[in-house]
């Protein structure tokens, strides 16, 4: 399940790639149209900013804009750098593996290779859709 601090960094992204691009996009009309509450669409963004989504600008017709065009950015991408991993389980994951504790044998773990084929199967369609994709109703 998303986590509601995806699901509003998306709702967000998505207002913003559905904005004239010369114009930044002031943060009370994001939290105002998609009902999201202001001081943690503030975090939200502030982190897309740290990762190059999204820059800002300071004063008198300032907000955030994309950084990169909406065609290019994945749902993968954006689900990991507001979620982290993918994957169901450390075990499963590409960038952010971990063996599991309770597991000696993780080659011959049925739960692990199902787990695997559910993140290759979900990693598969969120490389597929664009944030672009994500705007076209």
């Amino acid at each position: 399940m998303l986590s509601k601090k995806t699901k509003y960094g998306l709702k967000a992204l998505i207002y913003i790639a559905r904005q004239d691009p010369s114009v930044p996009v002031l943060i009370s009309d994001i939290s105002e149209k998609e009902q999201i509450p202001k001081k943690f669409l503030e975090a939200i963004l502030l982190d897309l900013k740290k990762f190059g989504i999204l820059g800002s600008k300071k004063g008198k017709g300032g907000g955030y804009y994309l950084l990169k065009d909406p065609k290019t950015v994945t749902a993968a991408t954006l689900i990991r750098v507001l979620d982290g991993p993918i994957a169901m389980l450390p075990c499963a994951s590409h960038n952010f593996y971990e063996r599991c504790d309770d597991c000696p044998h993780e080659e011959k773990c049925s739960l692990n290779h199902f787990l695997i084929t559910v993140r290759d199967n979900t990693l598969s369609l969120l490389q597929q859709k664009t944030l672009h994709d994500l705007t076209v109703l």
